[in-house]
C-alpha cells in the first residue's frame, strides 16, 4: 500500500517539481554548515533557467520554501545562509526567465503578506554567526530587488535617454545598496574558517562595487543635466546626493564596506552645484508667486452703464471693449 502511494504521489508532482526539489535539496543541505554550495550544484540550479517557464518557476518556489522552512522555529542558519547566497547568484548569473520567476517567488503575497526575505528577526540562538549574516544578506537582497534593469550597468545611452526623476530614481536605489552593505556585520561574525560566511562577505563586497560604479556613471549625468532640473528634482537630488556623501566613511571593522573617496567627492561637488539650483528654483518660483498675486489683485475694473455698479474681471481680455462702453 505504501509503495502504491508513494507511485502515485509521484505521478502527482510534475517533473521539473520533483527535479527542482532533489536540486534544492543538494544544494541546500545542512553538512557542511561551514561550506557554500558547491559548483556542481550551483551549475544544476542554473540549468533549470535554460528549461521552461514551469521548470524555472517549480526551482523559485522551491528555494524560497526551502527558506522559508530554515527560518522557522529556533532556525537553521547554514541552511538559511546557503539559501540566500544562492539566490543572490542566480539573481546575478541566472537566465532571464529564471531571474523573472525568482523576482515574482520573492514578492510579498498580496493576501497572505509572507515575505520570505522578512529575517530581521531570525532566531540568534544557535549560531550567532551564522544568524547575523542571514539577517544581513537578506536585507541586502531585498535593497538589491529594487535595482534596475542590471543589463543597462553602464550603458551610457541609456543613462542619456532617462528623464530626470527616473535617473535620480535610479541613482537613490543604489545609493540604497551601498547604505545596505555598510550595515554588514563585523569581522567577529565572520570566523576564517568558514567558507559559506566569507562567501557572503565577497558577495557584498561585489554589491557595494556595483553600486559604487553605477553611482559614479549617474553623477555624472546629472552633472550634464543640472541646469534643466526643475525645484522638485533638485530638490530630491540634494537629499539622494547627502545619502550618498554618507557612504564615504567605511565601517572602522570593514574598510571594503564604504564608497571610494574619489566617488563621494564628485557626489559633494555635485550637491554643492544642485543647492545653488534650488536657491535659484526657489527664487524664481517665489518671484512667480508674488506676480500672479500682484495681477490678480490689480484685475480690471469696468463701471457697468445700465446699473452704475462696478464690475470685476479677474482677466483683462475684456480690457479692449472697456472704452467702447463709457
Amino acid at each position: 500500500m505504501g509503495i502504491k502511494l508513494l507511485r502515485l504521489a509521484a505521478t502527482l508532482l510534475s517533473p521539473g517539481t520533483a527535479d527542482a526539489q532533489s536540486a534544492v535539496l543538494r544544494a541546500t543541505q545542512h553538512h557542511p554548515s561551514t561550506a557554500p554550495p558547491y559548483a556542481h550544484h550551483l551549475d544544476a540550479l542554473l540549468a533549470f533557467g535554460r528549461g521552461s517557464r514551469l521548470s524555472a518557476a517549480a526551482l523559485a518556489s522551491t528555494l524560497t520554501d526551502r527558506l522559508r522552512a530554515a527560518s522557522t522555529g529556533n532556525g537553521d542558519a547554514a541552511v538559511a545562509l546557503k539559501c540566500l547566497v544562492l539566490l543572490r547568484i542566480l539573481l546575478a548569473r541566472g537566465a532571464f526567465i529564471l531571474r523573472d520567476q525568482l523576482l515574482v517567488a520573492l514578492l510579498r503575497h498580496p493576501a497572505s503578506g509572507r515575505n520570505p526575505l522578512a529575517l530581521a528577526s531570525f532566531p540568534l540562538a544557535r549560531s550567532f554567526a551564522a544568524a547575523s549574516w542571514v539577517r544581513f544578506s537578506a536585507r541586502l537582497l531585498e535593497v538589491l530587488l529594487l535595482l534596475p534593469d542590471a543589463s543597462r550597468d553602464g550603458d551610457a545611452e541609456y543613462l542619456a535617454a532617462l528623464p530626470n526623476p527616473r535617473l535620480i530614481s535610479e541613482l537613490a536605489a543604489f545609493a540604497s545598496v551601498a547604505a545596505a552593505v555598510r550595515q554588514a556585520p563585523p569581522p567577529s561574525c565572520a570566523p576564517l574558517r568558514n567558507t559559506l560566511i566569507w562567501e557572503a562577505v565577497h558577495l557584498a563586497e561585489e554589491d557595494r562595487v556595483t553600486a559604487e560604479r553605477n553611482i559614479a556613471a549617474r553623477v555624472r549625468e546629472m552633472g550634464e543635466r543640472l541646469d534643466t532640473l526643475g525645484l522638485a528634482d533638485a530638490a530630491e537630488l540634494v537629499c539622494v546626493l547627502r545619502r550618498v556623501e554618507e557612504g564615504a566613511a567605511s565601517p572602522p571593522e570593514w574598510k571594503w564596506a564604504g564608497l571610494d573617496e574619489a566617488v563621494v567627492a564628485d557626489a559633494a561637488r555635485l550637491r554643492e552645484r544642485a543647492e545653488q539650483v534650488l536657491l535659484r528654483r526657489t527664487e524664481r518660483d517665489r518671484r512667480l508667486v508674488r506676480r500672479d498675486r500682484a495681477a490678480a489683485s490689480a484685475s480690471a475694473r469696468v463701471v457697468a452703464p445700465a446699473l452704475g455698479t462696478d464690475v470685476r474681471f479677474g482677466s483683462l481680455r475684456w480690457a479692449g471693449t472697456v472704452s467702447s462702453w463709457r
